[in-house]
């Protein structure tokens, strides 16, 4: 799910994204076609992204050709053989968070793009799939950027997820898998820089779009829950007013977390191995009892509300 973050709204429902008058035609004819479309893009892999704007906050969709690889798309920032990067390039350095349309489907991933070694080896995948994207890159002077879609998480079928606690659940799963992969990806990284390798800049920027990912996430998570979720549940559930009370003053402790763990990737080329590792446990060990208390708080009274919820009011 790509996130509308400049105004809250009610939580199944955001603004239309922007779409340039030249996209609007092949956007509307990929959405009417099951994701095929004439023309330029005639027999060739194209999706649809949806990204936040770096500076507007607010949604644009873009068509682009994409290449597989493995379980990633892979899409290359060559703006048709502009000297400068596009827009959606810049959002999604800002904001991870992406939305993906590939045929009928419509899934959340995490915008990362590669570096070094890893870049050219998934260009001269992509030249041989699409060799129109190596005479791009001989026009230009900029390294044309490829970027790797990795789905955000995989959603639970409609059997699985009945009401809001299941939901609840299965983000909370996400946002602990995101914190296991941070941690993760920070260990290589150490390695790597301890050995010596010259190569650490694309782990960092890989490390630096997953915690960008988590912290969105858990921020959008959050904003939701104190604008539509924590109020309904006060007012239909009195009894609880302690409990949520205490949420909210616990969103507030980590939006601070949140802070601190944006500023300690910032830092990371220059971190020291150990305390960067025993800050990033600090936090973890702090959100994780937030994950825990939440959990325990609301799911027995999520549990009686049906998902998807129905329109606001119902």
């Amino acid at each position: 799910m790509s996130q509308a973050q400049n105004q809250p709204q009610h939580p199944y429902m955001r603004p239309e994204p922007h779409i340039s008058e030249f996209n609007r035609p092949i956007v509307e004819e990929f959405r009417a076609n099951g994701g095929r479309v004439g023309g330029l893009f005639e027999g060739g892999d194209l999706l649809l992204l949806t990204t936040v704007g770096a500076k507007s906050g607010r949604e644009h969709t873009t068509p682009l050709g994409y290449v597989r690889d493995g379980d990633r798309l892979l899409v290359v920032a060559s703006a048709g053989g502009s000297p400068r990067h596009p827009a959606w390039y810049h959002n999604l350095l800002e904001h991870p968070m992406v939305e993906v349309e590939v045929g009928t489907e419509t899934f959340g991933a995490i915008a990362v793009p590669a570096e070094g070694a890893e870049r050219d080896r998934l260009f001269e995948e992509i030249v041989r799939v699409a060799p129109g994207y190596a005479d791009y890159q001989v026009g230009v002077e900029r390294r044309l950027p490829v970027v790797a879609l990795e789905r955000s998480f995989t959603e639970a079928g409609p059997d699985e997820i009945a009401n809001l606690a299941d939901k609840l659940v299965e983000i909370h799963r996400w946002l602990r898998d995101q914190l296991r992969r941070v941690r993760a990806e920070a260990d290589a990284y150490f390695a790597e820089r301890e050995a010596g390798d010259v190569r650490p800049v694309g782990l960092n920027l890989q490390l630096r779009q997953h915690c960008l990912a988590f912290c969105e996430s858990l921020h959008f998570h959050h904003t939701g829950e104190d604008a539509q979720l924590l109020p309904e549940m006060e007012r239909r559930h009195p009894h609880l007013r302690a409990a949520i009370g205490r949420l909210r003053a616990e969103h507030r402790t980590v939006d601070r977390i949140r802070g601190e763990l944006e500023r300690l990737l910032a830092d990371v080329t220059t971190a020291h191995p150990d305390r960067f590792r025993a800050e990033l446990d600090r936090m973890t060990g702090e959100l994780e009892a937030h994950l825990d208390f939440e959990e325990e708080s609301l799911i027995p009274v999520l549990a009686a509300i049906p998902f998807p919820p129905g329109p606001p009011g119902v």
